[in-house]
């Protein structure tokens, strides 16, 4: 092992892949560690309420280091906590009447408007219901009168009111309300803005908070999808699927693989026969036609597809490329003298043929790996793909299905496929690397 690591630090490609393998091995352990397999089911299919304050198809964050015109991101301001820019006070107003004022400022320094305004408020009282009265002031002094709600325990008033949108003259209230007086096409106004959430309460113990959300246009590290899930879950979580199925379906395949080629050689006649016949028989059925039938008619399940691609694969080419080389094993002198001292047939199989053909196997298992990958990557952008798990070909199905290059929403695509790609080349590298060290002839290549 010594000798083999100090060969494997010549090749400066090797390190590189090594280091993006480990890099995808850390963010698979800290994913697993970090979000239990079972929140992130729940996150991705919504069966939490995690999508309350998460905008549509928002791009990432950090697409405004990269652009002139900052985007606005998504804003929550929850008066429930103890932050600047948040006052709350009251006053009595005889005969068991109380008005709680609640004032919420906030900056809006962005060159573009936000995507969608929304106010949750929360209320305790035991019969008679608040009512509140919404007021917007803009940073030139500008008062608009949002509206007034009976608010219940939980009442979520959404900036989409018919009546809001005829008192702004049909223009939407996410824009006309940022939007500098009288510019055409509208322009934002850069400023401080106040909510002002007046309410009246009928009863000595209410009492209301307010949660103001702002959805922006960019959102996440990774940003959002047409569903509103943060494509940064999906993208952690595609990074351990990725890797386990495709170690697993490599590891299954080159073993079985190999020691089914060991068992004809050295059998030999019908057993030989019959592997060769089975063989060249699978080689003409069409492997993605079959996995795409499987998973249209019977499940897409990522284990069903992880046992029919390790079926399909074990009696693949790579037989007639180990029985040439078990061919030339057994007529070895070792062979010959493991025989004359009684040395059974499973023996000389596992431990003669088997290990002479490690370092042959090593590169070819390796380099399998993304191939695999790739291949559930595949599966999954073309519709087949498991549909309870976040993978990495989930997301460019999603975002095929929604048109996501047409419409720009090219992180939708890019991100997912840049992480394939760095998949594919980490695993190549170490490939091509363990190759030349198993095998000298390749040295002077």
């Amino acid at each position: 092992m010594k000798r083999f690591f100090s060969n494997l630090k010549q090749y400066p490609s090797a390190i590189f892949g090594s280091f993006l393998v480990l890099i995808l091995v850390g963010v698979a352990i800290y994913t697993v560690i970090t979000i239990p397999y079972e929140e992130a089911i729940s996150q991705w299919r919504g069966g939490e309420d995690v999508r309350g304050a998460v905008p549509k198809t928002a791009r990432p964050i950090y697409v405004n280091w990269f652009t002139s015109k900052r985007l606005p991101e998504t804003r929550i301001i929850d008066t429930a906590e103890p932050i600047e820019g948040v006052e709350k006070s009251e006053q009595d107003l005889g005969k068991g009447l109380r008005d709680i004022n609640i004032v919420i400022k906030f900056d809006f320094p962005y060159d573009d408007f936000p995507q969608e305004l929304q106010v949750v408020m929360t209320t305790t009282y035991d019969e008679k219901s608040p009512f509140v009265t919404l007021t917007w002031f803009k940073p030139d002094g500008t008062e608009i009168d949002l509206g007034d709600v009976v608010a219940k325990p939980s009442e979520t008033y959404r900036f989409q009111d018919s009546k809001l949108l005829t008192n702004l003259g049909g223009v939407a209230p996410n824009i006309a309300l940022f939007a500098e007086p009288e510019s055409d096409p509208p322009v934002p106004l850069k400023g401080t803005y106040e909510l002002h959430i007046d309410t009246i309460v009928f009863e000595e113990d209410a009492d209301i908070d307010a949660k103001f959300i702002s959805f922006g246009q960019v959102h996440g590290v990774a940003g959002t999808d047409h569903r509103r899930r943060e494509l940064s879950l999906a993208l952690l979580w595609g990074t351990p699927i990725a890797l386990s199925f495709g170690l697993l379906a490599a590891l299954g395949t080159t073993f079985i693989t190999m020691f089914i080629a060991a068992v004809g050689v050295w059998f030999g006649g019908f057993v030989d026969d019959l592997i060769q016949r089975i063989t060249e028989i699978n080689m003409l059925l069409p492997f993605l036609p079959f996995l795409i039938m499987v998973g249209t008619f019977y499940s897409r399940s990522i284990w069903t597809m992880l046992g029919v691609v390790i079926l399909l694969s074990i009696f693949g080419s790579a037989i007639k490329n180990y029985r040439a080389i078990f061919l030339q094993i057994k007529e070895a002198q070792y062979i010959e003298a493991a025989r004359s001292y009684g040395a059974g047939n499973w023996r000389i199989i596992s431990r003669y043929l088997v290990p002479r053909i490690i370092p042959i196997l090593i590169p070819n298992l390796v380099s399998a790996i993304p191939y695999y990958v790739f291949l559930e990557a595949s599966l999954a952008v073309l519709g087949l793909g498991d549909p309870v798990l976040p993978t990495w070909g989930k997301i460019i199905n999603d975002a095929q299905m929604q048109g996501a290059l047409y419409n720009g929403y090219y992180y939708w695509v890019l991100q997912p496929a840049v992480l394939l790609m760095i998949t594919g080349l980490g695993f190549a590298l170490i490939g091509f690397a363990l190759d030349r060290i198993f095998n000298p002839k390749l040295r002077e290549i």
